[in-house]
C-alpha cells in the first residue's frame, strides 16, 4: 500500500486546530493562497523565460498593448499594475534595453514620463500571450468555472483589505 505525501498546509490546519482553532481556518486560507501564489509564479515564468520575460514584464508589456496609442504615463502603469513606481521604472528600464519599449516625456507635460511599446514590443507581447493561452495561464487542468470560483473568492479577500468596493 503505498502512502499518501503529507499536505504540510493540513497538517498546519490540524496543529492550529488544537491549538488556536477559532483562527485554524485563517491560517490555512492564507497559507494556501501563498502557496498557490508560489506555484503558479514559477510555472507562469517557466513559460515566459524562453521569451525573455518575467511576469512583471510580461504584465507591463501587455499593458502597453492594450491601450489604444500603445503608451501610458509611468505612474498610471504603476497603479493599473498594483506595484511601486520604482518597479514600473526597473521593468521599464530593462524590456527599453532591449527594444521592446521606448521612453520620452509627455509633449503636454514634460514632467510626466510616458513608455511606449515598440513593435518588437508588441509583436513580443502577442508571442508570449499565445503561450500563456497554451499553458492555460499554468491552470490547465482547471475548468473554467472552477477558475471563475477562485477569481470570486479571491475577489471577496480584495474586498475586505480595502482595495475594491464591494
Amino acid at each position: 500500500m503505498t502512502s499518501r505525501p503529507l499536505d504540510p498546509i493540513g497538517e498546519a490546519h490540524r496543529q492550529w486546530s488544537a491549538r488556536w482553532p477559532a483562527h485554524a481556518d485563517q491560517m490555512a486560507a492564507v497559507t494556501s493562497v501563498m502557496r498557490a501564489q508560489q506555484i503558479l509564479l514559477g510555472r507562469v515564468e517557466g513559460v515566459l523565460k524562453p521569451h525573455g520575460l518575467t511576469f512583471a514584464a510580461y504584465e507591463a508589456l501587455r499593458l502597453l498593448a492594450f491601450t489604444r496609442a500603445g503608451e501610458l504615463p509611468m505612474g498610471k502603469m504603476g497603479e493599473r499594475l498594483m506595484v511601486h513606481p520604482a518597479s514600473v521604472t526597473n521593468v521599464i528600464g530593462r524590456l527599453e534595453r532591449r527594444g521592446l519599449v521606448t521612453r520620452r516625456p509627455s509633449p503636454g507635460d514634460r514632467r510626466i514620463v510616458l513608455a511606449e511599446i515598440t513593435p518588437a514590443g508588441r509583436e513580443l507581447a502577442e508571442t508570449a500571450t499565445e503561450a500563456l493561452h497554451d499553458a492555460g495561464f499554468g491552470l490547465p487542468d482547471l475548468t473554467a468555472e472552477q477558475a471563475a470560483a477562485i477569481t470570486g473568492a479571491l475577489r471577496a479577500v480584495r474586498v475586505s483589505a480595502g482595495e475594491l468596493g464591494p
